[in-house]
């Protein structure tokens, strides 16, 4: 008798110890976790709107949490240059997350995959970086495009899709153009671009002027993918 009661008092007391001790860790370890992916974000801002790196990236918050953020060229604020946010999409195994710069216009300057899940050598080449090359291919596409451009090939679009993947690049893509679409209509359109500007010979974006823009509510979206991978 006493043989049987011993037993599960052991396994219970070492699945304690062993629980408690996994805490301790995750409290040791989460702080270390969090700043790196705080430090992770900082420097991935300025790479989706390279325009404001000299200048300042503002975060807006409500109800004490993150909803976008507001770029400027000067440090003083004085020149808005545009705006980032996260575009939400479910793919084929998982939520793709997408970091994204838009300038005023309403042209894409940056993407940068924040999270995925995808399968690996299908989906995930969605952050894959071919040899030689120094941005990942897939997301390269996005730079300097509309919101009227983002479609992938399968569906008529000029956005090529992965091979084998059509989902994860259709969830990518839809999560992202959904989000521009939300994002003007809450500023109430985006400003015009001077076609006599030549574009910008460092980027390919084309120029902005008299650009005043409101301010924004927050930016969220959810693409939702087909099942025909």
């Amino acid at each position: 008798m006493n043989k049987i009661i011993r037993l599960p008092v052991i396994l219970c007391t070492t699945t304690i110890i062993a629980a408690g001790a996994l805490a301790i860790v995750n409290n040791l370890t989460k702080p270390r976790i969090d700043a790196q992916k705080k430090a992770a974000l900082q420097a991935a801002l300025t790479q989706v709107l390279p325009r404001a790196k000299e200048g300042v990236i503002v975060p807006v918050k409500r109800s004490g949490k993150l909803e976008y953020y507001v770029g400027y060229a000067r440090k003083d604020t004085t020149n808005k240059v545009g705006y980032i946010f996260i575009a939400r999409g479910k793919g084929y195994s998982s939520t793709i997350e997408t970091l994204v710069g838009i300038n005023t216009a309403g042209i894409i300057e940056g993407i940068k995959v924040l999270h995925q899940l995808e399968t690996p050598g299908l989906g995930a080449k969605i952050v894959e970086i071919r040899h030689g090359e120094q941005k990942p291919w897939f997301q390269v596409q996005f730079i300097g495009k509309r919101k009227d451009d983002l479609t992938v090939d399968k569906d008529g679009g000029t956005i090529q899709s992965i091979t084998g993947a059509t989902i994860s690049s259709r969830a990518l893509t839809n999560s992202i153009r959904q989000a521009i679409e939300e994002l003007e209509k809450k500023i109430g359109g985006f400003a015009k671009v001077d076609n006599r500007v030549k574009p910008d010979g460092k980027n390919g974006i084309p120029c902005i002027t008299g650009a005043t823009v409101p301010s924004l509510s927050p930016v969220r979206s959810t693409g939702k993918a087909s099942s025909d991978r």
